[in-house]
This record gives structure tokens, C-alpha cells and sequence, in this order.
């Protein structure tokens, strides 16, 4: 027999119940104050040591000051590719347990199978986002979902986030994006504009929603930024496009395309 849905509960939960059962004798209000904002990044492709706290010879300033005051891994695994990794990361579960075993099915060509390589989310699971939602967080995504796309019950916002800016496909243009593989806002496609860029729009996005969300309530917000950069390397942006994101200068950047450093 098929389990219900919410019995394939992940990690995610069992945390959540951990913590309520450790808070037992607390009432709700006083959890509910105890409740942290979680923002999330995940970055496709990119290497243990690709981020300036690891030791990369590329500056990550940002990342590194989130490092410094706070908790490294020394230990991590994936599921060695995209998506799976992102079954998991959702649901706290194996891959195969929620229908992404290998890959999702591209666009306009479902694989037809079911069960643990049917290439999309399956609906015996429930998401991080599904269980925040319910605590009362905010929830929010942007950038790369790549869980699902020919059945709409399988988009973010029917997995629980409120509001979803990007990709659903794996892959897609980061200047121009479109056709099959186009962006998505909500539940309905967009068109960008001239000037779109990937990486900028989707962060610039995020910091819109979590903004906007702080200003009118006090509930806590759990955003998800999913960057697939480091798939497309042949969509970087011209430096000096927006500006360095540490200093805010157009400069020219010293050194080969892979030590390229600001001139702070």
C-alpha cells in the first residue's frame, strides 16, 4: 500500500518535533519568539574549497563573514547531482523516496514511469517549506527549482512557498531567458526585461520578498536562493555590469578569469 503522504515525513520534521518536545512545558508564544529566519543558498556545482573560507584564491567576503560568525561544516554530502541533491535538501529524504532517484524529466518530455525515477516530486512527502508554513513562517524562493515542471502541482508555490521568482526548469539562459526553459513568477510565466541577469535578479528578488514581509509583520520569513552559476560558467556577467558586489566599484579586475580579484 502506498504510504499517506504525511507519514514520509522528513528530517526536517523530526527536527521540528525534537525541538517541541524539548519545549513541552514552554507556551506556544514563548516557541514562537524563539522562532530564527533561515535564509538558504544553494549554489550548483561548486567545489568544498570555492569560497574564500575554505581557502579559495576567489574573494567571497560575504560568505566569509557569515563563516566567521557562525558554524562551518567540516563534513558534507550531496547527491551528486542537481536535483536529487535538491529532493533531499527539501524534504529530508532520499532521493528515490520522492521520485528524483536520477534526474526530472526536461521539459515537454516526461519519462513516463512512476515511483523513484519519475522525475518529479513526489506527493507522498512534505517539504520544509510546507512544515515553516504551517509554524507560521513566511515562505519564499528564488532562482533554480528544478523539482518538476510539466504538472503544476509540483511548482513551489503548491509545495508550500508563498511566493516563487525563477526557473523551473534545470537549466535556462541567464541574459535571455525562454520557450520551455523561461521564468516563472508565482504561477505564470515572464518575459524579462533587456537588462536581466540571472544571479542579480534572483538575489535582488529575495531581498524584496524578505524586506517586504519584515515590514508587515513580525512573523519569521525562510527564504531559499537557488543559483545555478556554476552550471552555465558561459553565462557570466561582464564585470562592472551592476558593479562588485563587495565594494561597489566598476573596475577592471586583476588576473585570469579564475583568480579575478577586486581592487579593494
Amino acid at each position: 500500500m502506498q504510504p499517506s503522504r504525511r507519514r514520509l515525513v522528513g528530517i526536517h520534521v523530526l527536527c521540528c518535533l525534537a525541538i517541541a518536545a524539548g519545549c513541552a512545558s514552554a507556551s506556544w508564544s514563548a516557541l514562537a519568539d524563539q522562532r530564527p529566519n533561515i535564509v538558504l543558498i544553494l549554489v550548483d556545482d561548486m567545489g568544498y574549497s570555492d569560497i574564500g573560507c575554505y581557502g579559495s584564491e576567489v574573494q567571497t567576503p560575504n560568505l566569509d563573514r557569515l563563516a566567521a560568525d557562525g558554524l562551518r561544516f567540516t563534513q558534507f554530502y550531496n547527491s551528486g547531482r542537481c536535483c536529487p541533491t535538491r529532493a533531499s535538501l527539501m524534504t529530508g529524504l532520499h532521493p528515490h523516496q520522492v521520485g528524483i532517484g536520477h534526474m526530472t524529466a526536461p521539459p515537454n518530455e516526461p519519462l513516463d514511469v512512476q515511483g523513484a525515477y519519475q522525475g518529479y516530486l513526489s506527493d507522498n512527502c512534505v517539504t520544509i517549506a510546507e512544515v515553516l508554513r504551517a509554524a507560521g513562517y513566511h515562505t519564499f524562493m528564488t532562482g533554480k527549482w528544478h523539482l518538476g515542471v510539466e504538472d503544476r502541482s509540483t511548482w513551489p508555490l503548491q509545495r508550500g512557498f508563498d511566493r516563487y521568482y525563477g526557473g523551473l526548469s534545470g537549466a535556462f539562459n541567464y541574459f535571455h531567458p525562454g520557450g520551455n526553459r523561461g521564468l516563472t513568477r508565482g504561477n505564470e510565466r515572464e518575459v524579462p526585461g533587456d537588462d536581466f541577469y540571472a544571479t542579480d535578479a534572483f538575489t535582488d528578488e529575495a531581498c524584496r520578498y524578505v524586506t517586504e514581509a519584515t515590514e508587515a509583520d513580525d512573523r519569521p520569513s525562510r527564504a531559499c536562493c537557488g543559483f545555478p552559476a556554476r552550471v552555465g560558467r558561459g553565462h557570466a556577467a561582464p564585470f562592472g555590469r551592476r558593479g562588485c558586489r563587495c565594494c561597489g566599484r566598476t573596475r577592471a579586475l586583476q588576473g585570469s578569469p579564475a583568480r579575478r580579484r577586486c581592487r579593494r
